[in-house]
């Protein structure tokens, strides 16, 4: 859209545009921010409504689109109303599909024909269904008694001293920790030990027992293009087999496996991610881009059972969601637009492993090396957070690892926000959100949350109406002015490189930008 110079409200918009950048640069050197924000820039920012929030989620988050699970109906349904709220805000469809970037996947399933799994240890025999078990690869298996071995990701010694020769040619038994309703980050560190330690010894094959959750391994959905995993998993939801998990110490069990899994069955799905552009203003920046991301699905619906059984995902995520919908239609209004491009975008698949983020750093519609920042929105709802009430406040996951969460504390200030560090938390929640695919790219790439945990995460309770639809306004007000400083600004976000964890990002971000 062509700059407005020739008018005294063009004026006054070229002058908020230097106030953003004057901003940004005041929070680089340290100086005191100036008084209040320009007129131009308050009235972009006030379009952002609680109302207007209120109506997008209460059908994001409705019973008719059955959890949005990946995939499924709902799911489709939610990204034809967001690629509607994008039509409706002007923004320029730029996916292969419209507003669609549209990925081809595979859902694997075991056949239930000629399958067999059996656990045996001299007092019981386990049987486990085929509906028990999902796969982490496609070919065919053949055990028939191999020796099992019990690792326990409690037992800080016994994996530290876990050695390859331990687990050769044996079955590894193990279990997940029971996420199901916590976001508690010490089990999500204990969980990443005990995967990096068994990719390290690489026994025959690893039995992941567990109840409920784990949709990051659980998941049927996968590239045909993927490599096969190189560390052979199958989840086991079994109760039997859990309780007897229990009863062994950790080692060398006693019992054996016998097990036939034919080739599992797999159809074709198409999945996507709805995606928009706000074209910049400046010719040298335009092609330069910075993403508002969330992810728009959830879990579906309980298969069985009395009661509610849609999980509804009204603060996980479909917060995120539609504070991206309502940021874009905010931003859209702004005459001059930011010199940089502003991409809007809404995930598929999060929840079954970040299938959909994942798939868009492997297949960009923007070019990496030219994408600056990437500020993902998880979870900005709800302010009934575990530890407490969070009001008017907002955490950024790995908020020493980049500069550009100190872009979103500055605009915090003259938003009334507080954007707050996730040190607490470690890096924890840094790794588990679409962030991380981004920034495995060296994309500088944050997730922002205002509850990490809250009494209904991941449960059927977690309905459109226990939103704090106030500040979740207020939040998305201070993302929008955010974004606005880091388009404008014609620096982009660099890593830390100081700081030790940040090492693959800076080297992913080197290898994109090689001149």
């Amino acid at each position: 859209m062509p700059h407005c110079t020739n008018s005294s409200r063009g004026r006054g918009q070229a002058a908020a545009s230097v106030l953003l950048v004057l901003l940004i640069a005041l929070s680089q050197t340290g100086a005191a921010p100036p008084a209040p924000l320009a007129p131009e820039t308050l009235a972009v920012l006030r379009r952002i409504s609680a109302n207007s929030l209120r109506g997008h989620l209460s059908f994001i988050a409705s019973d008719l689109l059955e959890g949005r699970a990946t995939p499924s109906r709902g799911l489709n349904l939610a990204a034809e109303y967001i690629a509607a709220q994008f039509r409706r805000a002007g923004l320029e469809p730029v996916g292969d599909d419209g507003y669609y970037q549209t990925a081809d996947m595979l859902e694997i399933g075991p056949k239930g024909n000629g399958f067999e799994m059996t656990i045996e240890d001299g007092r019981r025999r386990i049987s486990i269904a085929h509906q028990q078990i999902t796969p982490r690869f496609h070919n065919a298996l053949e055990i028939s008694g191999a020796p099992i071995y019990k690792v326990d990701p409690a037992d800080e010694a016994g994996m530290e001293n876990l050695k390859p020769e331990d687990v050769d040619d044996k079955i590894v038994v193990t279990a997940a920790p029971d996420f199901s309703g916590s976001a508690d980050p010490s089990k999500f560190r204990e969980f990443r030990t005990l995967l990096r330690t068994l990719k390290g010894v690489k026994p025959k094959l690893t039995l992941m027992l567990t109840l409920d959750g784990l949709e990051e391994l659980s998941t049927r959905l996968v590239s045909p293009e993927s490599e096969q995993p190189s560390d052979s998993m199958i989840v086991v939801r079994s109760p039997e087999a859990l309780k007897w998990y229990e009863s062994l110490r950790t080692g060398a069990t006693g019992a054996t496996l016998i097990m036939h899994l034919p080739e599992p069955a797999e159809g074709a799905v198409k999945l996507r991610n709805v995606i928009g552009l706000l074209r910049g203003s400046d010719a040298a920046l335009a092609n330069t881009y910075v993403l508002v991301t969330a992810h728009y699905d959830h879990l579906g619906m309980r298969p069985e059972g009395s009661g509610d059984r849609i999980y509804n995902g009204a603060n996980d995520d479909g917060s995120g969601t539609v504070s991206v919908i309502e940021i874009a239609n905010a931003l859209a209004t702004l005459q001059p637009r930011p010199r940089r491009s502003i991409v809007f975008m809404t995930f598929f698949g999060e929840e079954e492993g970040t299938l959909g983020s994942l798939y868009y750093s492997r297949h960009p519609v923007f070019p990496i090396g030219k994408t600056v920042a990437d500020v993902n929105l998880e979870q900005v709802g709800r302010t009934d957070s575990t530890d407490g009430p969070k009001i008017a406040q907002a955490t950024f996951t790995g908020y020493d690892y980049s500069d550009l969460p100190r872009v979103f504390r500055l605009a915090g200030t003259r938003t009334g926000v507080r954007v707050l560090s996730d040190r607490p938390y470690g890096d924890s929640f840094f790794v588990r959100s679409d962030n991380a695919p981004l920034a495995s790219q060296g994309v500088p790439a944050h997730t922002l949350a205002v509850a990490f945990d809250f009494p209904d995460y991941h449960k059927v309770t977690d309905d459109w109406r226990k939103i704090d639809y106030d500040n979740m306004a207020k939040v998305d007000r201070m993302v929008a002015l955010g974004i606005m400083m880091v388009a404008d600004n014609p620096q982009p976000p660099r890593w830390n490189e100081a700081d030790a964890k940040t090492e693959p990002y800076v080297k992913a971000w080197k290898e994109h930008h090689k001149q």
